[in-house]
């Protein structure tokens, strides 16, 4: 359990897990926002906690989850441990955080949702690119009805990588490869759009030489006269458009990643005036009317902003576990529709 905190002082929270999750998202997104307070983090790599946040402690995973000075912990381990930290913090009475893919089974992450409201803890799933500038400027454009009715999304993710590494991400175990990992973002934001698909259909490949994990992979989900296609590949030079729409009255093209990672790389934090903006030169353009749209400045901030206010205040945490439910869902459906080699229906959410 956690001892009673002081009115008025941030929360306390500890990381499970010190790689580039931990590192580069929610250890300079913790201490940009005055609710919350970086205190411990669980890593073997104890001078580069050391290095990053001085004065901040260091322990094993164990040891954060019976300490009762922490109230909120983030599970930023390998996938495949996500579910299982996720539901010990919860009987430790923490409020967590846990990195994307929420767990590796659907039903798993219903029973967290249902663990959660059970013991009265706030639990969310990280799904930063929710708030990333690009994909906040299509919510906007479809809002608005700017292209009419939408017949055909695409969104890739693709990157340069010829060579395989040796880690966790790129083996084939249990929640390894880029569909788990690009591919929780990509079907995330799909899904925030236009909700659960009728049906998927997948192609997974494993293309590099010495590759175990997927590496790339090519997504159809169906809503009506509606496709949606997510794609990633790992040999990509030149990457696809990061977004294109096909509406009736007009089309949406844009290019590059939204730059908030990067930024956070280089040291730059919300807050900043630039954070989250991108140059003029990047933004994308409506292909009738021929209109550059400016593209909304993204704000990785609202996601500890927003959590801080459930938990002081009660309001909505930032991603519910049932939304992010929905992600693994697809997920699930994409891996059984590549073994199957046949589209997959889901059935309409109760």
């Amino acid at each position: 359990m956690t001892s009673a905190r002081v009115p008025g002082s941030p929360l306390r929270v500890g990381l499970l897990g010190y790689g580039l999750s931990g590192a580069r998202f929610h250890g300079p997104l913790i201490a940009a926002e005055p609710a919350f307070a970086l205190t411990a983090v669980a890593s073997s790599r104890v001078d580069a906690v050391a290095r990053d946040w001085p004065g901040v402690r260091t322990g094993t995973v164990e040891s954060l989850l019976a300490d009762p000075d922490l109230d909120v912990l983030v599970v930023c381990t390998p996938n495949d441990s996500h579910a299982s930290l996720a539901a010990q913090a919860l009987r430790a009475g923490k409020h967590v955080v846990v990195e994307k893919p929420f767990a590796l089974d659907a039903d798993e992450a219903l029973r967290l949702d249902a663990l959660a409201k059970e013991r009265g803890l706030c639990l969310t799933v990280f799904h930063n690119r929710r708030w990333d500038g690009d994909f906040l400027t299509v919510r906007q454009l479809l809002e608005q009805g700017r292209l009419g009715t939408l017949y055909s999304f695409e969104s890739h993710f693709d990157r340069l990588r010829p060579q395989v590494k040796d880690r966790w991400k790129e083996q084939d175990g249990a929640g390894g490869g880029t569909l788990w990992d690009l591919g929780s973002h990509l079907v995330d934001q799909a899904v925030q759009l236009f909700g659960r698909p009728e049906s998927v259909a997948a192609d997974l490949g494993r293309q590099r030489p010495g590759a175990q994990g997927v590496d790339w992979f090519h997504l159809v989900l169906r809503y009506g006269s509606l496709r949606v296609v997510l794609h990633s590949g790992s040999v990509v030079h030149a990457p696809w458009p990061r977004f294109v729409l096909q509406g009736d009255r007009d089309a949406y093209l844009k290019h590059s990643l939204d730059p908030q990672e990067g930024q956070l790389e280089a040291g730059l934090r919300p807050g900043h005036p630039d954070f989250g903006r991108e140059p003029s030169e990047r933004h994308g353009r409506l292909l009738a009317s021929g209109e550059t749209v400016s593209t909304v400045p993204g704000d990785y901030g609202q996601f500890y902003r927003q959590l801080g206010a459930a938990i002081l205040h009660g309001a909505p945490v930032p991603v519910t576990a049932l939304s992010a439910s929905e992600t693994v869902r697809v997920i699930q459906a994409a891996i059984q529709s590549d073994l199957e080699g046949r589209r997959v229906p889901l059935p309409p959410r109760g």
